[in-house]
């Protein structure tokens, strides 16, 4: 496996429209976003989902989290103390089969006690990204859409995998929205 630039993914993004819509370069305006020397950074939507305690006594990722969210459209959400949001990218994503991501927090927001928590996009994998945004702070923290909020690397294999998600019908193909914990 090998690490991708940012003109191999560029070329990329042109060719197979893997990233939509799409910066050649990083957007410096608020927190950036776009291509940077060995990654792309992902930028926030404007849809969240916040936790609501109210009347439940535990989070079951085997029974979904239906009624547990509130859904918000706004350009930016505050996370209560110890608490999370969930947000998408505002890219959709369609990964090659011969390549995984890796995902990492932006350190504007971990410099605040934000930690953003993505899941590898395995290859063929496509659509928005769920994105976690857990506050660790004792203070609200403020997260703002349309800007950066991660880092993707690329990595590229020698050779394709035998068994890539669309193959094994992943539960979270095509997701077009914000999608909560689906059992099974």
């Amino acid at each position: 496996m090998s690490v991708k630039s940012d003109l191999w993914i560029i070329q990329m993004a042109r060719d197979s429209e893997m990233i939509v819509p799409f910066s050649e370069s990083q957007v410096r305006s608020g927190i950036s976003f776009g291509v940077s020397s060995y990654g792309y950074d992902i930028s926030l939507a404007d849809e969240f989902k916040l936790l609501s305690t109210e009347g439940i006594s535990e989070l079951d990722p085997k029974r979904g989290g239906e009624g547990q969210f509130v859904d918000i459209k706004a350009d930016s959400i505050l996370i209560p103390p110890n608490s999370f949001v969930l947000g998408r990218s505002r890219e959709y994503f369609k990964i090659p089969r011969n390549v995984i991501t890796i995902c990492l927090g932006k350190s504007t927001y971990a410099r605040m006690g934000v930690i953003v928590n993505v899941t590898p996009f395995e290859p063929e994998w496509e659509g928005y990204a769920t994105i976690s945004l857990s506050n660790s702070s004792p203070l609200p923290a403020r997260i703002y859409a349309h800007e950066g909020i991660a880092q993707l690397l690329f990595l590229e294999a020698s050779e394709v995998c035998a068994n890539s998600y669309r193959d094994k019908k992943g539960k979270y193909q095509g997701q077009k929205k914000i999608t909560i914990s689906k059992s099974g």
